[in-house]
């Protein structure tokens, strides 16, 4: 590998493999995992809530029922090691599928996508919204190469593609606004413009309408039939998800994690107004859309990112224009880039291996270890009320003998019952009467939080357990 600009692709790729490296530790993992052991060993996709005892037997669509069979199969044949690297590998391949259609191969894309990646890195994990990740990149790929180039075959798999995503994530909704948009922007540029060599725009739209009416069509492919298209909207308008789970939140620009965001959107306006270069009309309209979408809420910036790489790196390659030039590979390149390359795999593998063994950390310091340990050893009688967070958690390593009140299955639980499980959690006044009426007899819950406190004021509740992570408390 002598020529420069292959091994800077190759180790930008090693790189942003790297940084994709990284323990499970989102508190949705557990539930997934158990709802794909559950799918597994039952053959049938749950259709009520089996997991809590506060709503049970209520509606549940499990719209990522796919995903969740994928956790639990690679859990099955390679543990936490085989989906941290098939997830990795997801997101690398999304990321590189973007660096295909961007211009200012290698270096400016390369500086590009590396900048798009570190703007997206907080939301990264082994979770099912990385597919929805990979999947939006290949519709990206393919109806931008159709954009290029006009032949219909570009749009093809996209219907079978949908047939796939709508199984895996809700996050399917993006594939059809992706065609939707790259849709309206045919019928802009044909609006706007009255030449003759503007006329193919509309044999472009009846293809990509008829794509999106298939893909349309293949969204009822799923065990929840049409109901699957008010999903998305359902969350989306749910007001106690919105301002109570942090995913749903906007970017917090005073952390520091989010500065290559507000670096990415900045150079985002700079770059054309520097560079005087046309902006593609649908690239704006993906920009426009995706950039609300993530300032509105921060599990939206990765999709952002992946819009904004080849609109900013036209951009930057126009100004660089015959500047980026390298010249041959000198020499001593020949045993160089080599040993470079190799160092790179070596450091990449050692990655891995401190990943996995960082681990049993990441859930020591994020989970209940302890209390789950003494309640799986002394066998309290009694339900159980838990902190949200946890209740993933405790699906994985209680169930079913101590079904939860509350795990991050918002929408199955309603927006009445996160307020109610919220008051109860700060020991507002009525408290005690609450969880008396629920039967709830065992508590587990952090240290600081409001109904610590007045539990531990109370001669009606016995603590029985406490590190710092976590406190449990038993009715006496």
């Amino acid at each position: 590998m002598q020529s420069p600009r292959l091994l800077f692709s190759f180790l930008l790729f090693l790189g942003l493999f790297a940084m994709t490296l990284r323990p499970v530790a989102d508190p949705d993992f557990w539930w997934h995992l158990r709802t794909g052991q559950l799918i597994a060993e039952t053959g049938e996709i749950p259709r009520t809530d089996p997991f809590s005892f506060t709503v049970s037997g209520r509606p549940w669509t499990a719209h990522e029922w796919l995903s969740e069979l994928l956790f639990f199969r690679l859990y099955q044949v390679g543990g936490y090691g085989l989906l941290i690297l098939t997830f990795s590998l997801l997101m690398t391949a999304a990321y590189g599928l973007v660096y295909l259609h961007s211009p200012g191969r290698p270096y400016v894309a390369g500086f590009v996508l590396l900048l798009a990646a570190l703007a997206s890195a907080p939301t990264w994990g082994v979770r099912p919204q990385m597919i929805s990740l990979f999947l939006t990149a290949i519709f990206l790929y393919l109806l931008d190469r159709f954009s290029e180039q006009g032949r219909w075959s570009w749009l093809l798999p996209l219907p079978l593609l949908m047939m796939l995503w709508v199984n895996l994530h809700a996050g399917y909704f993006l594939g059809l606004v992706l065609i939707g948009i790259y849709f309206v922007g045919e019928g802009l540029k044909l609006a706007l413009s009255f030449r003759r060599r503007e006329r193919h725009s509309v044999k472009r739209g009846m293809f990509l309408l008829a794509a999106l009416l298939l893909s349309g069509l293949a969204t009822l492919l799923n065990p929840h039939g049409w109901r699957i298209l008010l999903y998305p909207f359902e969350t989306l308008t749910s007001p106690s998800m919105m301002q109570f789970i942090q995913e749903w939140f906007s970017p917090n620009f005073h952390q520091l994690e989010w500065m290559p965001l507000a670096v990415l959107i900045l150079a985002l306006i700079a770059a054309p107004m520097l560079a005087r270069r046309p902006v593609p009309l649908t690239g704006v309209l993906l920009a426009v859309f995706f950039g609300f979408a993530a300032l509105r809420s921060m599990r939206h910036v990765p999709l952002f990112a992946l819009t904004a790489v080849p609109l900013l790196a036209a951009q930057l390659a126009a100004l660089t224009e015959g500047r980026n030039e390298v010249s041959g590979p000198p020499r001593f390149a020949r045993w160089l880039n080599p040993f470079l390359l190799g160092l790179a795999l070596l450091a990449v593998g050692l990655r891995f291996v401190f990943v996995l063994q960082e681990q049993p950390l990441t859930e020591s310091k994020t989970y209940p270890q302890g209390a789950v340990a003494w309640i799986s050893e002394n066998r309290p009688k009694g339900q159980l009320y838990n902190t949200y967070g946890w209740g993933g958690y405790l699906i994985w390593k209680l169930y079913p003998d101590y079904p939860v009140y509350i795990d991050g299955r918002a929408d199955v639980y309603g927006d009445e019952f996160i307020y109610e499980y919220l008051r109860l959690y700060a020991a507002l006044p009525g408290w005690e009467t609450k969880l008396e009426k629920a039967n709830v007899h065992l508590a587990l819950i952090e240290p600081e939080s409001g109904l610590a406190y007045a539990m531990r004021q109370s001669d009606a509740w016995q603590l029985v357990y406490e590190d710092s992570l976590s406190v449990l408390f038993v009715r006496k």
